[in-house]
């Protein structure tokens, strides 16, 4: 019996994930592109990953395509789904026993409550950009830094208070703290402690008490964004994983395996 190759593609706000499966099991190459919808970025995390496996358009048995801009891909994709579905599946493969997900994307916040892989609850917070990344980015990108560098920015700092629940008011709190003089490294771990204060209200109006809670998304990489978050959810850690930024992806190429084989 022959393998079969499925491609899972989910293009966020801020960047193109892209994963190549085999048998629905196994991953063969993977690619992340920093920019997202209405770019060139899916195509080339698409051309990325298909050149890594030395595989065609035409060796995938299913392409689906999730997220923000799954549908500028109707001529590449075989389908295009949520991606609540998606992010459910997807945190099904990386940790069977999780049953709460919570994705903070550049421009929403989503929490899952799943079942045995499938979504069966959800909430979404995409009204207000003061809860999400792109929040942060702005926020290090006026103190003269970067995200990529976020832990080591507030190592040692301690958090400010951020009260504005709007973004555009809490960019204007932001800008009179650093007129005040506010340490950037205070003010940078004010808005994690913002964002992770927000997120845990949001979360525990769907998730069970002392949930099982998966962290995905970019900016599950931080330990320091990790740590606030338990601490709000009143747990000891969440869980997350070095392939936290392309949960959506894995998800899109799972299902897109189940699809092939019907």
């Amino acid at each position: 019996m022959s393998d079969i190759y499925t491609l899972g593609i989910d293009i966020g706000s801020t960047a193109s994930k892209c994963i190549m499966l085999k048998n629905g099991t196994d991953i063969v190459a993977k690619s992340l592109v920093s920019v997202g919808a209405g770019t060139s970025g899916p195509q080339r995390a698409i051309d990325a990953v298909l050149e890594a496996a030395g595989k065609t358009r035409e060796d995938m048995a299913f392409v689906l395509a999730t997220g923000y801009g799954r549908n500028s891909l109707m001529n590449i994709a075989d389908k295009q789904m949520s991606e609540l579905s998606c992010h459910a599946r997807g945190a099904y493969f990386l940790f069977p026993d999780v049953h709460t997900v919570i994705d903070i994307g550049g421009q929403d916040v989503k929490i899952l409550h799943i079942e045995n892989g499938a979504m069966v609850n959800f909430q979404m917070n995409d009204k207000c950009a003061a809860g999400t990344g792109r929040f942060l980015e702005m926020t290090m990108a006026r103190v003269g830094s970067d995200i990529a560098r976020i832990d080591e920015f507030v190592a040692g700092a301690s958090p400010v208070t951020i009260n504005s629940m709007c973004a555009v008011f809490a960019e204007s709190e932001i800008i009179g703290l650093l007129a005040q003089e506010t340490p950037p490294g205070d003010l940078a771990l004010g808005c994690i402690h913002s964002i992770c204060r927000r997120t845990a209200v949001f979360a525990q109006k769907l998730a069970p008490a002392k949930p099982k809670v998966f962290f995905s998304g970019g900016l599950a990489q931080s330990q320091t964004i990790c740590t606030a978050l338990a601490h709000y959810l009143g747990i000891e850690r969440v869980q997350t994983h070095p392939l936290c930024q392309y949960n959506g992806a894995i998800g899109a190429a799972v299902l897109g395996y189940r699809r092939a084989k019907r």
